[in-house]
């Protein structure tokens, strides 16, 4: 008998032990490898965590992979999907680290869900692809008529206001998760829930345009058809103000 609880890690840590000791026993006894089965909840709970645990390994790379190929077809760069994935990655293990603290700290939670960290990451995704997409593509198009950082300060002027909405509601529309009597759901609504307000004020707002006019034209790189505004954009920046030309 397990003297701890059926769901806690320490139970589940000991199922591959009480497996490995059935088939010992079952070998010495003359028996077939699967004549002796260790079953029940807690047994379902560790190969759940497992495939989980497996996924967060295999799939949510290859979500990764995927949004990145589809951002350099879309904006037609190698550079820019580098940067936008690595914002997408710090916006979740952000969000993950403050959900954990505050459900160890605040809620007083043993832990995290197992399957928590995977739908965490697939939500996110979900929704900060979305907002690179629209954020990126509507810079590239102001950039063919001014300067990338002008271009960049308008398009976020314009989107910015869209983008705040849409993270205000959904993280509102998560957050409805916690009302349910169960706890990873109410884990999940919350990480969701943060997770989008950083990637709307933080990530969005402030890191991504920060990227865009620090790189400069190798946003677009290898791309030979750079937007117009970049194409002249030294030159732009560097030009003396209307007011100030031709006073000499």
């Amino acid at each position: 008998m397990l003297e701890a609880s059926p769901f806690s890690p320490e139970a589940l840590d000991a199922v591959p032990g009480l497996r490995s000791l059935a088939r010992q026993t079952g070998a010495s006894l003359g028996l077939s490898p699967g004549s002796l089965l260790i079953g029940g909840d807690t047994a379902e709970a560790y190969d759940t965590r497992t495939a989980a645990d497996r996924d967060s390994m295999v799939v949510l790379p290859l979500i990764l992979l995927a949004i990145g190929l589809i951002l350099a077809l879309l904006l037609r760069s190698l550079i820019a999907p580098l940067y936008l994935m690595a914002t997408i990655a710090f916006t979740y293990f952000a969000t993950l680290g403050l959900a954990v603290a505050v459900f160890i700290l605040v809620f007083g939670h043993a832990g995290i869900g197992y399957a928590v960290p995977f739908f965490l990451f697939v939500f996110l995704n979900a929704l900060s692809v979305d907002y690179n997409i629209y954020l990126m593509s509507r810079i590239r198009e102001e950039a063919r008529r001014s300067p990338l950082k002008q271009a960049t300060r308008y398009a976020l002027a314009r989107t910015g206001p869209v983008i705040t909405s849409a993270g205000i509601i959904l993280a509102g529309t998560f957050s409805a998760l916690m009302t349910l009597p169960l706890q990873d759901l109410l884990q999940l609504g919350f990480a969701v829930a943060v997770g989008v307000l950083i990637d709307t004020f933080i990530t969005r707002t402030l890191i991504v345009p920060a990227l865009v006019a620090l790189l400069g034209r190798w946003n677009w790189w290898p791309s030979r058809n750079a937007p117009a505004g970049l194409r002249g954009q030294d030159a732009d920046e560097h030009a003396p103000a209307p007011g100030l030309r031709g006073q000499r």
